[in-house]
């Protein structure tokens, strides 16, 4: 086997993903690429909890702030970008590491994406009018009903996932789910698995205060500042959304601040599931020591 080895760390939002990465990054002498789709966006670095400039210098990073927000990225994107950059990296180095809460996205690095057959043109369309016309809860329901397993999986707070699925069953008649990967890709490293956890209380007390504290960073300019783009997947997400029905007038900024707290709360639970059905070891955001120890052992 390889002694090539990927570290991949996850977690929910606000367990500490970005400062274990940089300490294990520095203990390994090695670089990070995120995997996170949301920090992937350069006008997004309030509301996404981009890394800091103190801690991109901390220790290499890839794929933060590398895309502009109106450009269409994928996980397909994103697995021939982070493949690239990690034949690069073990060409000089024995461990990198992968850091960020979408799961999608490190599982299609790790493990391969699914292939799924093309969608005409005129169903796309048809499929996005629906969401227009009648919204993420009617797709949701149609999801449901015809594939209740991806159902069951999806982020159901992100309406590009939930519309890319319909799109595969109205073309093909069939669950979404059916198409997904049964067999891994195989990679030339090997993968190591680290989750990031804490009592829920903590959890839900950082992810509170954390949005506190991106208001009081400025995220009602930063979200100003992207309404002529409001129409882009990469804005219909927690934190965005919320703050432009704010400007819209539709609630007012305490309404705002609680709904983006209890969505991304919603949103961490969410992450949970997830990476509780992956390959995860689950440790405290601050055992270091003890993810160190795991991960040498691993790659052996």
């Amino acid at each position: 086997m390889s002694r090539k080895t990927l570290i991949v760390i996850g977690g929910p939002t606000a367990s500490g993903k970005t400062a274990a990465a940089i300490a294990l990054a520095k203990h390994f002498d090695t670089e990070i690429i995120s995997a996170d789709a949301r920090q992937f966006y350069r006008q997004m670095s309030i509301g996404t909890a981009k890394p800091t400039p103190e801690e991109l210098a901390a220790a290499p990073h890839h794929l933060v702030g590398h895309l502009e927000v109106w450009q269409p990225y994928n996980a397909g994107a994103f697995e021939r970008d982070a493949l690239q950059i990690l034949d690069e990296i073990f060409a000089k180095k024995d461990f990198a590491i992968a850091v960020g809460g979408s799961g999608l996205y490190l599982r299609t690095l790790c493990f391969g994406i699914d292939n799924m057959p093309a969608v005409p043109a005129e169903i796309r369309e048809r499929t996005d009018a629906l969401l227009q016309e009648k919204g993420l809860p009617f797709l949701l329901e149609e999801l449901q009903h015809y594939d209740a397993t991806y159902y069951n999986e999806v982020d159901k707070a992100n309406p590009a996932r939930v519309k890319r699925a319909m799109e595969i069953i109205y073309a093909t008649g069939q669950p979404y789910s059916s198409f997904r990967k049964k067999q891994p890709t195989e990679r030339p490293f090997r993968s190591v698995w680290i989750g990031l956890d804490l009592p829920r209380e903590q959890l839900y007390e950082r992810i509170n205060r954390r949005v506190e504290l991106m208001m009081e960073q400025g995220l009602e300019e930063e979200v100003r500042a992207l309404l002529p783009y409001r129409h882009c997947n990469a804005l219909q997400t927690v934190g965005y959304t919320e703050t432009f029905d704010y400007l819209d007038g539709k609630t007012t900024l305490a309404e705002a601040v609680a709904l983006i707290q209890q969505h991304t709360r919603n949103y961490a639970k969410r992450q949970l599931t997830w990476f509780r059905r992956e390959p995860v070891q689950w440790f405290a955001p601050d055992d270091i020591a003890g993810m160190v120890q795991y991960i040498n052992t691993q790659a052996k």
